[in-house]
């Protein structure tokens, strides 16, 4: 696969994983991460280490009471793609509407 198709490939994958976020779907969530991972993300805590762990910061985003169309996605995706690593770093929206139907930053 050339760089671009490599490229391609993790931003659609970055895309399969925002709707499954969007749908609340766990399990595809979940699904392409290493059981051994270490993750950096938000809602705290800020270092998940492992499947089971990063689980959990899911539980905690999911059960914010946010209103129904939950927005999120990314914004300035940049990808480096080699022979057997990539990395990503992106900017992450997460909104919910409010009570006039405006969107809002999730509140965690």
């Amino acid at each position: 696969m050339t760089t671009s198709a490599d490229e391609a490939s993790i931003r659609e994958l970055i895309e399969q994983w925002c709707a499954a976020v969007r749908r609340k779907d766990y399990d595809s969530v979940l699904k392409r991460h290493s059981a051994n991972m270490l993750m950096f993300d938000v809602p705290g805590p800020f270092q998940s280490e492992g499947l089971d762990a990063y689980r959990k910061t899911w539980d905690l985003f999911f059960g914010c009471n946010a209103k129904e169309p939950i927005t999120f996605h990314f914004t300035d995706i940049r990808t480096t793609a080699g022979s057997d690593v990539a990395f990503v770093s992106a900017h992450g929206h997460c909104y919910t509407p409010n009570d006039k139907g405006v969107s809002e930053p999730l509140d965690f």
